[in-house]
């Protein structure tokens, strides 16, 4: 897979959206931004995406969500939990049919947390919710961004499929 394919997936997502009158919120990490550069590269996408975050650090966290510590006890970044966090924090905020969150250890090593390097937690949360641990077995960080985003807008278009069709939030 290559960014064709990942823009190509951002636009038949984001045809989806726009067709049901559905929006969308992102939070990500270790995709460094390519997923919302996927659901931008369409035409027309400010009818569905309604904004996003690249939470890579804590500071980022504190600067770019209205979470507080106490909102994450007992979880840690790169973990199923937090994506699931970020994807309502998102949707909630932005007033979203659809929130995304993606955390993960691009590589080329792994996070403080023991998760090797090509290890990535996605969420969608809305009117469907869907959840995903990846580990690609890579460390070429570039391949492991790439394959991130595929996953998480994969994983969202599977939940709009599931989802009844209805209005949007």
């Amino acid at each position: 897979m290559d960014m064709t394919s990942l823009f190509a997936l951002g636009e038949r997502v984001g045809d989806k959206l726009a067709a049901r009158g559905e929006t969308i919120a992102v939070a990500e990490s270790s995709t460094g931004g390519l997923i919302s550069a996927a659901l931008l590269s369409r035409a027309g996408a400010s009818v569905y995406y309604l904004g996003g975050a690249v939470v890579y650090t804590r500071r980022a966290f504190r600067l770019l969500t209205t979470l507080t510590a106490d909102d994450t006890v007992g979880m840690r970044s790169s973990s199923a939990p937090y994506a699931q966090l970020l994807a309502q924090h998102q949707r909630t905020r932005f007033r979203a049919t659809w929130g995304l969150a993606e955390t993960g250890a691009a590589g080329p090593a792994g996070n403080p947390y023991g998760d090797p390097a090509g290890h990535s937690c996605l969420s969608v949360d809305g009117p469907v919710t869907r959840d995903r641990v990846l580990r690609t077995g890579q460390a070429d960080r570039a391949a492991n961004m790439l394959s991130f985003a595929l996953a998480a807008l994969a994983l969202l278009e599977q939940a709009i499929d599931d989802a009844p069709a209805g209005p949007a939030r």
